[in-house]
């Protein structure tokens, strides 16, 4: 046993002590309270709760409470602005609702102590003598699948960027047509969140919901702008909030907004077809072009071969 190894497994095993104190600690105080609440009369039902949490997933029993003890503890050694940092991706990412920034966090923490364990248990498959190796893969492989979370969270916002434009000239024609017909502006967002089952259809909804609890209009729309960070949308709201504060027909302002948004979306078809030359140069040189070369000469060049060997 080489000493990075028995430093490795000393530190699992004073992990793992710390967690199982850690563990026993808390479910000591849950126990008292337990106690305190039957003094009072309270009936909490800890058979049901115990049922609740046997039918949860292991994610959501096991890995998430670990996870949730590491990012509490890593907290202090993190600069201040970070969580933040993180917070604010998830939102434009449109994650808000189903993680945080503390257990994306701890996703990281976890995947990169995965990927060093991995690491250093792959070597004993495939031997490598120097321990200078061992540790250079191991810091290789955790930086690898550290930047995992990262890149599906830059992909979820790159997805929900081109949804949003995608979607923007549709839903701003229905809005004008709604508003052209005589309902409020916030009945049009109403309309278009029944019709589009997509991110700008609830983002539009959050939209009218702030609205409902007393926002206005313009710090709903601004607010708006501030989640998505898509350029279309955050030139619509700048309009909106314009014609809002000058007093101007809505109904005009959303009909020129539309054929805006028209104009760009043709002009952005007309790049991509302009760039498609451009990304069909490597696949035709390498794939394409060898293949034809193979079936338009190769029957000549076997031809050829024979009768210079005959």
């Amino acid at each position: 046993m080489t000493g990075i190894e028995l430093a490795l497994g000393v530190g699992i095993v004073i992990v793992g002590l710390w967690l199982i104190q850690v563990a026993f600690r808390e479910r000591g105080q849950a126990s008292l309270e337990q106690v305190l609440a039957d003094i009072d009369g309270v009936v909490t039902g800890p058979l049901d709760e115990y049922q609740e949490r046997l039918e949860q997933n292991f994610l959501a029993r096991v890995v998430q409470p670990v996870a949730g003890l590491v990012t509490r503890s890593l907290s202090a050694l993190l600069p201040s602005n970070h969580l933040d940092t993180l917070r604010h991706k998830i939102v434009l990412a449109g994650r808000a609702g189903s993680i945080s920034a503390e257990e994306f966090l701890s996703v990281q923490v976890l995947a990169v102590a995965a990927g060093v364990v991995i690491a250093l248990i792959g070597p004993s498959i495939i031997p490598l003598d120097a321990t200078a190796q061992r540790i250079f893969i191991s810091i290789l492989v955790g930086i690898a699948v550290a930047a995992l979370p990262n890149a599906r969270l830059s992909s979820a916002r790159e997805d929900r960027v081109d949804s949003i434009t995608k979607d923007l000239p549709d839903a701003l024609d229905l809005l004008a047509i709604s508003v052209e017909a005589g309902v409020s502006l916030e009945s049009g967002m109403a309309a278009v969140t029944d019709r589009f089952d997509t991110p700008l259809g609830h983002e539009l909804g959050h939209v009218l919901s702030e609205m409902e609890l007393g926002v206005s209009r313009a710090e709903a729309l601004r607010n708006l702008s501030a989640r998505t960070e898509v350029p279309d949308l955050s030139g619509f709201v700048l309009a909106m909030v314009q014609a809002d504060a000058l007093g101007m027909p809505m109904s005009r302002t959303l009909k020129t907004q539309s054929e805006e948004m028209r104009r760009r979306r043709r002009q952005r078809a007309r790049e991509a077809a302009a760039k498609l030359p451009v990304k069909l140069l490597f696949p035709l040189m390498m794939f394409i072009l060898p293949s034809l070369f193979i079936v338009i000469l190769g029957p000549a060049a076997i031809r050829i071969a024979d009768t210079l060997l005959s």
